[in-house]
């Protein structure tokens, strides 16, 4: 509960829905309550327009499952990139880290999640099919497999390297720059940015 000098419901809702957020305690949430509150109502208006624009409005990329403003992301149709290499990342923030190196122009394919039985989630749950049918219907001659190296990582790098065996691409994983056990997303740039470089060939 807020405080007993606070009376208001109305910052008592704010300061819950802020608390929702993950990261983000009731301190903090009313912290940012108070702040707007200082704010002139234009400040509020464009803060709460432009999450309201965000939620309706964003897409999921119909080829790489980006998040995008259009039903293309800017990676996928933007033709000074490499099309040819798919970098195969886990997440959304894990493309985002990626791209935050500048060390790799390739394309990419967000599988939104991995492999893992002890929680339920099955090849069926990820976006494996949507990168089969690229690799079928394009000229891929790359899949990087930029995966957190945890357990369920490995176990999915090992099922997409059988099922990606057919089509004759070169398989590689980022270098163990990454610590194994560890979350790609929290990596340092200049240690993923290496990892992408040096790049090794997937063994099976």
């Amino acid at each position: 509960m807020l405080p007993m000098t606070s009376s208001s419901q109305l910052i008592e809702k704010a300061v819950e829905a802020f608390a929702s957020l993950p990261g983000i305690g009731r301190k903090t949430a009313l912290r940012l309550v108070l702040h707007l509150l200082k704010q002139e109502p234009g400040v509020t208006e464009r803060f709460t327009r432009a999450l309201l624009d965000m939620r309706m409005n964003i897409f999921q990329c119909r080829i790489c499952h980006n998040l995008s403003d259009e039903e293309t992301c800017r990676i996928c149709s933007d033709p000074r990139r490499d099309h040819t290499i798919i970098c195969v990342v886990e997440s959304i923030r894990d493309l985002m880290a990626i791209e935050d190196t500048g060390q790799y122009r390739g394309s990419y394919h967000v599988l939104g999640g991995v492999i893992s039985p002890m929680e339920g989630i099955g090849p069926d749950q990820l976006n494996i099919s949507s990168l089969i049918k690229r690799i079928a219907e394009s000229e891929i001659k790359e899949v990087i497999m930029a995966i957190s190296p945890t357990i369920e990582g490995e176990t999915t790098i090992f099922y997409l390297s059988q099922q990606l065996a057919p089509y004759g691409v070169l398989i590689s994983t980022i270098a163990r720059g990454v610590a194994f056990g560890g979350q790609l997303e929290y990596t340092d740039e200049i240690t993923l940015a290496r990892s992408i470089l040096g790049r090794l060939p997937y063994s099976r």
